[in-house]
């Protein structure tokens, strides 16, 4: 994982909008986040986070045959950010491409990296979520604002080389396009190409409809679990983990008393970094794994969504 140095707390922003801490901790539970500084960007983070990850695998950049960056703020529109990764990481067989499905997109990018290595066409990927939401964030809209931070989380995914039933068991994968509108960043694009009106409507900003956005949150998370279990069986209180996208506090809360497992199966990070969009869940993997909480053979469920609208899940035996 990697993380800003900067901390922005909620005492920092009850000085720039009308807001106060206890307003954003009753609705969100965030306390603070984190903002990249000046003259980084998100392949700075990726790269950080990836360079982590291959070293606590004992694996040679070298020998990468896939980079995949889940990203709604690379540093270019083109060329992708997991170009620029690949080139900073030297690895320099890898083929890389970036992901754009909001907060869900890790899940997304473990989707495809997997499909990629079960077809036989390449042998590991590296699946990265990096986000500076802190660039795309109008700081002066208390709705917002208070939301989001910077971060980036790696995972490296090989092919098995034994007959156990580690790995990954399953993903779910949704969309509904109908409802795009609801969490989007509109300028930028070339529906809204950068203009002097563009930049004066704050169109390169975070817009999103909280109440549509919650709900919508609820119900997929809710159907998504309901499947992952029913396909295999499954009880909720079999899993060691399940890894929920950090958005807000009383989704999570909401989701633990749904499916009746106890706090310390459902990592919670949100109140020290926000939502970090498609960086929260691999964060929260590696936090679990580097305090020892994440063991062989756990049997462990992510579940994000975002943006798009998307969700998704995925089971996996660790």
């Amino acid at each position: 994982m990697a993380l800003p140095k900067t901390v922005v707390t909620n005492s920092d922003l009850e000085k720039t909008v009308d807001t106060s801490d206890s307003w954003i901790v009753s609705r969100t539970g965030i306390r603070e986040r984190r903002v990249l500084e000046t003259g980084l960007s998100c392949s700075d983070l990726a790269v950080e986070a990836s360079a982590m990850a291959l070293e606590n695998a004992g694996f040679n950049p070298a020998d990468l045959d896939l980079i995949i960056v889940s990203t709604v703020t690379p540093d270019y529109p083109t060329p992708s950010t997991a170009c620029l990764v690949q080139a900073k990481l030297k690895a320099n067989r890898a083929a890389a491409f970036d992901i754009s499905a909001g907060c869900t997109g890790f899940i997304y990018g473990l989707a495809a990296a997997e499909s990629f290595i079960s077809s036989g066409l390449y042998r590991s990927a590296l699946v990265i979520g990096a986000e500076v939401l802190s660039r795309v964030t109008d700081w002066q809209d208390r709705s917002t604002c208070v939301l989001f931070g910077d971060g980036a989380g790696a995972v490296l995914l090989e092919k098995k080389t034994s007959s156990d039933n580690r790995g990954i068991v399953d993903f779910i994968l949704g969309s509904d396009g109908q409802g795009a509108e609801e969490l989007c960043i509109p300028g930028g694009g070339s529906k809204n190409p950068a203009s002097e009106e563009s930049i004066s409507k704050k169109l390169h900003s975070i817009k999103m409809n909280g109440n549509e956005i919650f709900k919508f949150a609820v119900r997929v998370v809710e159907d998504t679990m309901d499947e992952l279990l029913e396909r295999h069986t499954l009880k909720p209180d079999q899993l060691d983990h399940l890894f929920l996208h950090q958005a807000n506090e009383r989704i999570i809360k909401h989701i633990q008393k749904r499916v009746g497992l106890p706090q310390e199966k459902i990592p919670l990070n949100l109140s020290r970094y926000g939502n970090t969009s498609s960086a929260s869940i691999p964060i929260a993997l590696h936090e679990e794994v580097a305090a020892g909480r994440l063991n062989k053979n756990d049997l462990i469920a992510l579940v994000g969504f975002g943006s798009g609208l998307t969700w998704g899940g995925a089971l996996i035996r660790w």
